[in-house]
């Protein structure tokens, strides 16, 4: 088992051996002993650098230690819940985070997508899925932080800047931007580039989730919902981002 005090390399990077490409990190914070050594085995097999700890505060003294790529965090968690771990990360970063939920606990993976978690995964894990849903997660945040040319997307009183995952609303300059996770700021960005044109749900589902639509899964209501709360209470016109009853959604 690790101590936070045996996690003191905030500044180290790792690299594969044949190539100059950093290994990806990922923090792991599951208190079930089985579970924690099978999925740190299964991410290590991948080649992930994982850093795995057993209670909620030592999951934040690693997060707050060492930079992760994403963090694996369960919701039932000694000291610190899961949800009071999240809260920490989300008010220092827009790290990824996947939270672990107990098969049928609906109200947890609402919690979680509430609180800025980017996905879940139900246990028992399938573990294919978890690698699946791992790879997915991070070949999307990776090519939302690659700089292009489109960094900036600007209609009537928003400008989302791509690099920082923020939103700044025009007639509140003097305000500190709005900062989305990954996940929701291209779920924006993606409903603004197809603006007044109606976006199903296993469209976006495909392109911003990056997995097959299920009617049962509620996480992209979760974000788009998230979205346009903190979008409204910031100023934006109510009826921007509309829901399509029976299609999906469009930005007007």
């Amino acid at each position: 088992m690790f101590s936070p005090t045996s996690v003191n390399v905030q500044h180290q990077n790792h690299w594969s051996s044949n190539s100059s490409t950093p290994i990806q990190s990922i923090l792991l914070v599951e208190d079930d002993p089985d579970l924690n050594l099978q999925l740190t085995g299964l991410l290590k097999e991948q080649k992930y650098h994982v850093i795995s700890m057993f209670s909620g505060d030592d999951g934040v003294n690693a997060f707050q230690q060492q930079s992760f790529d994403l963090v694996i965090l369960d919701v039932n968690l000694p000291n610190l819940d899961g949800f009071e771990v999240l809260n920490v990360i989300r008010s220092q970063s827009q790290t990824p985070v996947v939270m672990l939920t107990a098969y049928g606990a609906e109200e947890y993976r609402i919690q979680g997508l509430k609180c800025g978690a980017d996905d879940y995964i139900t246990k028992p894990c399938n573990f294919t899925e978890v690698s699946l849903r791992i790879e997915a997660i991070l070949r999307r945040t990776q090519l939302i932080k690659q700089t292009n040319s489109a960094s900036h997307l600007s209609d009537r009183e928003l400008l989302l800047d791509k690099q920082t995952h923020t939103v700044t609303l025009h007639h509140r300059l003097d305000m500190e931007p709005i900062r989305l996770t990954p996940i929701q700021f291209k779920l924006l960005w993606t409903l603004i580039e197809n603006r007044e044109e109606v976006l199903t749900k296993p469209f976006l589902y495909q392109s911003v989730l990056e997995r097959q639509f299920s009617q049962y899964d509620r996480a992209l209501d979760m974000h788009l919902s998230r979205v346009r709360k903190r979008l409204i209470a910031e100023g934006m016109s109510n009826d921007r981002i509309q829901t399509v009853h029976g299609k999906g959604y469009i930005f007007k």
